[in-house]
């Protein structure tokens, strides 16, 4: 029997809480000749069985619409007459897309994924975008050089991170993050606050949300230029004037075999190769290699993650139980992360092995990730989740308990052990450095502020040697139509020109309003 189900018909948004969302709002909201059916629901822990608000699904959707659980997605698919299914998350690999796609296809409805073109808004702000090609490769910590860096001269940056909308989507249409109490007010959740109090505390305000075209309005007014920090491996929601993508030598490889990790890394203007300082034997020759190979317009820079500690002295001789960022560990696929770096560097005498001592949740995310080690993910997605932590952290027998994801974790989980806090910062680690390509950028979009170099960080001079790019082709970022300029060669330098309409060639100041 022949399907003749109608390709521009229902269609069915595969997703996690966040590009799916994005992916509605910006392609399907205000089309009529594609009816939306739901979103499915997959990675993150009871996300599913809420309802996109009407408020935010548009006059087409007076009612809303249905989140489903992915398990149920043949279903779905039947029961709903759906047509188009939408792969709308990140962090996949390529197998598991297939899988997906399999299981449309042996359903009855094709299966699509969306150009990244197709899904992204553009800014009257210069935008730099900071991606990844796994979980866990360190954007944040690329984000806060980069800020960093703009600073220097006198720039305001707005962050806008890849959504986490986790509560009540209505009221998390667009969220501003300036001061902690923000968190509190807001009833963030643990893997929320991994992504924001670290800028919080060098003065970077925060967006995020689900309404991502308002979101930008509001970052445009308080920024000079909006920093995109992107979430696990996905794909940026602006257009940017510079796109980042940050590799992990710990996962050399993946760069190739995740989605849309493998997008970020062949289209990318600079591919950053960050944890240089603990990389595994060859590991860096790899990805220069794939680099040289998949985007050879790309400039590549390679940079040391240091990890530190408050008080090492409470790590040397211990015994210790090592807590980690748990997106990483989880979805993101690490076995380990910064709590056994620091346990090494630190000299512990033993990392004690907290499975045998397990709480609650803990156990289903362990039976549901079974590559985790020695170590317990910080998961913390509802108040439960936090107990389970809580208790799990307490029934363990150490000396230290190393607290490694990116928050303050003793704000929600009372410890009563002893604690140190691990920090890890991008540094520079040999010529070409990435503050170059950040002054690249400033003498582009704000030449009146450039001209006085920065102070340089004793590495190297402003006026450093252009960077050689890995080839002779021009970055796909500068050449597919994404960029408000177009593109320049000199000195073996790719970079991009600033438009000629002006509004990126002078500092707009934080009260200019974009027209």
């Amino acid at each position: 029997m022949v399907n003749t189900r109608d390709p521009k018909g229902k269609v069915l948004l595969l997703g996690a809480a966040g590009r799916d969302f994005h992916n509605f709002n910006v392609v399907f909201r205000g089309d009529g000749t594609q009816e939306v059916c739901g979103f499915t629901a997959a990675q993150i822990p009871k996300i599913e069985g809420r309802k996109y608000p009407a408020s935010l699904a548009g006059p087409l959707y007076p009612a809303g619409l249905p989140i489903w659980p992915e398990t149920e997605l043949e279903q779905i698919i039947n029961g709903h007459h759906v047509d188009r299914c939408i792969l709308s998350y990140s962090d996949l690999h390529h197998n598991r897309v297939m899988e997906l796609a399999a299981r449309c296809l042996a359903a009855g409805a094709h299966f699509e994924l969306l150009a990244p073109a197709a899904t992204m808004l553009s800014s009257c702000k210069p935008v730099i975008a900071i991606v990844a090609v796994r979980t866990g490769c360190g954007k944040s910590q690329a984000s806060r050089y980069v800020i960093q860096r703009l600073k220097e001269y006198g720039l305001k940056c707005a962050l806008v991170r890849h959504p986490m909308p986790y509560g009540d989507l209505a009221k998390q249409a667009v969220q501003r993050f300036e001061r902690y109490e923000d968190l509190e007010e807001q009833k963030v959740t643990i893997e929320e606050r991994e992504e924001y109090e670290q800028h919080i505390k060098m003065g970077t305000v925060v967006f995020a949300g689900v309404d991502y075209e308002a979101i930008l309005r509001a970052a445009e007014k308080e920024a000079d230029v909006v920093i995109w920090d992107g979430g696990n491996n996905d794909t940026p929601f602006y257009k940017p004037d510079l796109w980042i993508c940050v590799t992990d030598p710990h996962r050399a490889g993946h760069e190739s075999s995740y989605y849309p990790g493998d997008v970020n890394f062949r289209m990318a203007d600079v591919i950053l190769i960050n944890k240089a300082n603990t990389a595994p034997r060859g590991s860096l020759e790899k990805l220069q290699e794939a680099a040289g190979r998949i985007n050879s317009g790309a400039r590549v820079y390679v940079t040391d993650s240091n990890v530190a500690v408050d008080e090492p002295e409470k790590i040397r001789g211990k015994r210790v139980v090592c807590v980690d960022d748990g997106p990483t560990l989880t979805h993101g696929g690490m076995s380990y992360g910064a709590g056994r770096v620091a346990a090494e560097k630190y000299k512990a005498a033993e990392i004690v092995d907290p499975r045998p001592y397990l709480v609650g949740s803990l156990l289903d995310t362990y039976h549901k990730y079974k590559h985790l080690g020695k170590l317990i993910p910080a998961m913390g997605y509802w108040p439960e989740q936090i107990s389970d932590l809580e208790a799990t952290i307490e029934a363990v027998p150490c000396d230290t308990v190393i607290i490694a994801t990116p928050m303050n974790l003793q704000r929600v989980v009372r410890i009563s052990k002893p604690t140190v806090v691990v920090s890890y910062d991008v540094e520079d680690r040999e010529p070409p450095f990435l503050s170059e390509e950040v002054d690249r950028f400033a003498a582009q979009h704000f030449p009146g502020v450039a001209r006085a170099a920065p102070p340089t960080n004793g590495k190297h001079a402003p006026e450093a040697a252009a960077h050689p790019t890995n080839g002779s082709k021009p970055s796909p970022a500068a050449t597919n139509g994404l960029k408000a300029g177009g593109s320049d060669t000199a000195n073996g330098v790719k970079a991009s020109v600033p438009p000629s309409n002006g509004k990126h060639t002078e500092p707009a100041g934080v009260a200019d309003a974009c027209n």
